[in-house]
């Protein structure tokens, strides 16, 4: 059997009560045989990026310990969000689901399909500010703690969900 892994996935939803969306997706998560949640961050509401017009996003981000292997992690988020009706129309586009995976193991993919640590993360407050305030000194390589990168990013854009 595979060692377990840990991973960092983040959950976002801006369509059909986004809330419901990740609430939904997290009890999906549980429900696998092989991926046990073992942190939540609270549920953020989120400003969108990239393409702007479109309701705001809820978003979280919860750590994994998984015997997948990444890839097989990705088809499985894949797999839920299309479960959710996820539809890629366009980048930034509104979306019932999105499931991305941050970091797994600490391990560096270039594969097309699985680029980790996830390309971005650093950027986003909405990643970096929940992934703080459930694993602080969670690192991400060469860009720094969670906590770090939050404090740089600042709150703009994004609150607790009331």
């Amino acid at each position: 059997m595979q060692e377990s892994k840990t991973a960092v996935i983040a959950l976002g939803s801006n369509l059909q009560n986004p809330a419901e969306q990740l609430r939904g997706a997290l009890d999906a998560l549980t429900a696998h045989p092989q991926i046990r949640v073992e942190k939540v961050s609270s549920f953020y509401v989120t400003e969108p990026v990239g393409y702007t017009d479109q309701p705001d996003f809820v978003n979280a981000v919860c750590v994994v310990s998984t015997t997948l292997s990444g890839m097989e992690l990705l088809d499985t988020l894949n797999g839920i969000e299309a479960d959710f009706g996820r539809e890629r129309t366009f980048r930034n586009a509104p979306r019932t689901l999105d499931l991305d995976i941050i970091d797994y193991a600490g391990e560096i993919s270039e594969h097309p399909r699985l680029i980790l640590p996830h390309p971005r993360a650093h950027e986003r407050s909405f990643v970096m500010r929940p992934l703080a305030e459930i694993a602080p000194d969670y690192s991400l390589g060469m860009h720094g703690t969670a906590t770090e990168l939050a404090e740089k990013l600042g709150n703009g854009g994004i609150r607790l969900l009331a």
